[in-house]
């Protein structure tokens, strides 16, 4: 479990590789991953767009942005969460993702929470010393 709080807003990631929808032969590496979105502030925020990093295991990078999470831009008054999970789809054995949600307060204010770092390691994947 990874997790980091900005602005009083905790997001944290849990990832899992999906051996069944994984080719390794064919290079390709399937891994889900679960985002809980917290909102321990005193105030409402939405979550406007999300912002991804993707990184393989050669240091190939891939940047999403977009409106939303799975097709919702969710308000989360204070104490309330939000849940939701999606996929991603890699060439290589393990990787990482990291990115930020752009939120918006009630009385206009934008700011970026970050979406901590996570590792996407699969049973194929060769560890190394860093």
């Amino acid at each position: 479990m990874y997790i980091a709080i900005t602005r009083d807003i905790q997001v944290t990631a849990l990832p899992d590789f999906l051996h069944e929808q994984s080719d390794p032969a064919n290079d390709r590496f399937v891994w889900s991953y679960t985002i809980e979105i917290a909102n321990l502030g005193k105030e409402r925020v939405q979550l406007l767009s999300r912002h991804w990093i993707i990184i393989d295991a050669y240091g190939r990078k891939e940047e999403v942005k977009g409106p939303g999470v799975v097709g919702e831009q969710p308000v989360l008054e204070p104490g309330e969460t939000f849940r939701y999970a999606s996929g991603c789809p890699l060439t290589t054995p393990s990787g990482l993702m990291k990115g930020s949600y752009t939120m918006i307060t009630p009385h206009g204010e934008t700011f970026d929470i970050e979406v901590p770092a996570f590792s996407l390691d699969s049973p194929l994947s060769k560890p190394t010393l860093n």
